[in-house]
């Protein structure tokens, strides 16, 4: 996530959320969101 973000110009990602399910007995599957977003000094 962090590599997809660099590569559209953001320098961090917020809001982020992992959710998982079972598929099968021996298998599942983890989904993360995030939104990349860049990240400004004041002033």
């Amino acid at each position: 996530m962090v590599e997809e973000a660099e590569a559209k110009g953001a320098n961090a990602v917020v809001g982020m959320r992992l959710q998982s399910a079972t598929l099968m007995s021996a298998a599942a599957e983890i989904i993360a969101y995030g939104t990349a977003v860049v990240i400004e000094a004041e002033g």
